[in-house]
């Protein structure tokens, strides 16, 4: 079990640190009202980690990709494949940050997420999650993971759980935060958005190259043993 949460906590640090879902929920708080959506956003970021992470879960155990606690090479492949995946999302982030002198861009559907409702944001939160292009090599990785560790339905739960948490970690505290201490907590998130903004592409290079590295030595490590 102590391996499983070695092998996920880079993964859920993965998911925890990407930016933009973070400048979104700043976003919301910072919006006259906060609140609702707020808690929306974050609840649909949970339901789109958990189910993604249950579904590749699924998917390994219904492959046989990996019994009594050994991967197959399928599963080593599939952790090379996974790596290089993100070394190149890793190149393409770099090559998209802002040059010297140039202002950061972010995603235009982000300049009325202070207007989004609810409902919508339940959606949004769940489709960054899910979803998402740099998140859904993470998630898979994790599926696989705990779907080959020969893990007892309890273990696995716990497992995925203990993912979960971290993962969901940095968009959870400035909800909770906000909603415990509003007035002390919104200059802090003003400037931590700021911070983020404008060195989202750098965090997120840093993130996917070591992440992607790691799972690359883990598929070569695999099909060399």
């Amino acid at each position: 079990m102590g391996e499983v949460i070695g092998e996920l906590l880079p993964l859920a640090l993965g998911v925890a640190i990407s930016p933009i879902p973070v400048i979104a929920v700043i976003l919301m708080l910072l919006a006259p009202r906060a609140g609702a959506a707020a808690a929306g956003f974050l609840l649909g970021w949970v339901i789109g980690i958990m189910l993604a992470v249950i579904v590749f879960i699924a998917l390994a155990g219904r492959t046989a990709i990996g019994t009594g606690g050994e991967p197959t090479t399928a599963a080593s492949v599939i952790k090379l494949l996974l790596g290089v995946l993100l070394l190149v999302l890793a190149v393409l982030q770099w090559r998209s940050r802002p040059q010297p002198g140039e202002q950061a861009r972010l995603p235009g559907w982000l300049a009325a997420i202070d207007k989004v409702t609810p409902g919508k944001a339940i959606g949004l939160g769940f489709v960054l999650s899910a979803l998402n292009v740099k998140n859904l090599p993470l998630l898979a990785a994790a599926g696989l993971i705990v779907g080959t560790a020969g893990l007892s339905g309890g273990g696995a739960a716990l497992a995925v759980l203990i993912f979960a948490v971290i993962a969901v970690s940095t968009v959870a505290i400035p909800v909770i935060g906000h909603e415990i201490a509003h007035d002390r907590i919104s200059p802090w998130l003003d400037r931590l958005k700021a911070w983020l903004v404008e060195h989202h592409a750098a965090v997120m290079t840093v993130l996917l190259t070591v992440i992607g590295a790691v799972l690359l030595g883990k598929g070569l490590g695999g099909l060399w043993h």
